[in-house]
């Protein structure tokens, strides 16, 4: 499918990597690398929604789409809310939120998280997930979880080890390769327009400030969410240094 619209919000404030978006990755800077691997999807439009006049300029020097949004967004989907806004964007129209530190996602990654929202009428959000393989990701709180329902839609996000296989810890012997792995939540988003412009108002629930994860507002509201299953894991994202460091050395390659 092609009609939607990918959308890479961008701020320069980063306390662990100051001006991330800027961050060069081997003659590029990180934002449009981003833009240029989201570009090989199917979307009609790759558009940066920055906060700062020089990842605008970043951007239209390498021929990427690009618009200034407000400085005092507190989350990016506040930030994506205001693109759209711009934009003309509303209703149904399909946005997939692309996050500025993922210079090697995967296009047809993005493709599938669209199209997942669209064979989901009753949910105004889609997002991706893959199999943890490694007890040290089970356990790891950096490392999002998700629980499915029978149509794969989210029940439930967490930073804790979930579903909890009693039996198994009990046991030592986590069914990690069992028919109901575990799920790694990664952080690639599809909405529907007009939903991701009412966002911004929605109450904080209290489970989104006990996990501090924006996605479980969603569910608090009564809202459907639904999870597209990827039989790969993601290329790694940039939060530190030493990320960025990685990531060089994997595309120098």
């Amino acid at each position: 499918m092609n009609d939607y619209t990918v959308l890479v919000p961008a701020r320069m404030a980063s306390s662990r990597l100051p001006n991330k978006p800027m961050a060069d990755i081997n003659g590029l800077p990180m934002i449009v690398r981003v833009a240029q691997r989201a570009a090989l999807s199917s979307a009609k439009r790759v558009v940066v929604a920055a906060d700062h006049a020089d990842i605008i300029e970043a951007c239209r020097a390498h021929g990427i789409d690009a618009l200034l949004t407000r400085t005092d967004h507190p989350t990016g989907s506040d930030r994506l809310a205001e693109a759209c806004t711009l934009l003309g964007l509303d209703g149904t129209d399909i946005v997939v939120n692309v996050q500025g530190d993922e210079p090697l996602i995967d296009a047809e990654l993005i493709d599938a998280c669209a199209l997942s929202l669209t064979q989901h009428p009753e949910c105004v959000m889609s997002t991706a997930a893959h199999a943890i393989d490694t007890l040290e990701d089970l356990d790891n709180t950096n490392v999002v979880k998700v629980v499915l329902d029978a149509q794969g839609r989210a029940l439930y996000f967490s930073r804790a080890p979930i579903p909890w296989w009693r039996d198994a810890r009990a046991s030592g012997a986590y069914p990690l390769s069992s028919a109901a792995p575990p799920l790694r939540h990664m952080g690639l988003y599809a909405y529907h327009a007009g939903f991701l412009r009412s966002f911004p108002s929605l109450p904080i629930s209290p489970i989104e400030t006990i996990e501090a994860l924006e996605q479980l507002r969603v569910l608090w509201h009564g809202h459907r969410i639904a999870v597209h299953i990827s039989s790969s894991r993601p290329g790694p994202g940039v939060d530190t240094p030493q990320d960025l460091e990685r990531v060089r050395a994997l595309i120098r390659a």
